[in-house]
């Protein structure tokens, strides 16, 4: 038996069932989902790091991008909102085109 203890797609128990095995499962409460939502984020942006090649990063970022939009939805975040404040931070702080690498500050 494996142990997962983690949010997984819609269709991932669907899929395990093809595959005649059995999966335990339960509905998450909206304040647990919220939780492992936020989880969910860390672990994709792991496997964002871990990718191999091109096809792997695309395929990762996807799974970053599904999950936050998930997050801003069940947060009820209003997206306009969120470009409005990362195109200020952008104009305040700058974005990530010069390729900067803070070693120290003294």
């Amino acid at each position: 038996m494996e142990t997962y203890n983690k949010l997984v797609r819609d269709n991932i128990l669907e899929i395990i069932s093809q595959k005649n095995k059995i999966a335990k499962s339960r509905i998450l409460s909206n304040e647990e989902y919220k939780l492992e939502a936020l989880k969910k984020i860390v672990e994709e942006a792991n496997e964002v790091l871990a990718a191999g090649n091109s096809n792997d990063l695309m395929k990762e970022i996807g799974d970053l991008q599904e999950i936050i939009e998930a997050v801003i939805f069940a947060f009820n975040l209003d997206e306009k909102e969120i470009l409005k404040i990362k195109n200020q931070r952008k104009k305040e702080r700058g974005g990530f085109d010069k390729k900067i690498f803070l070693e120290s500050v003294e």
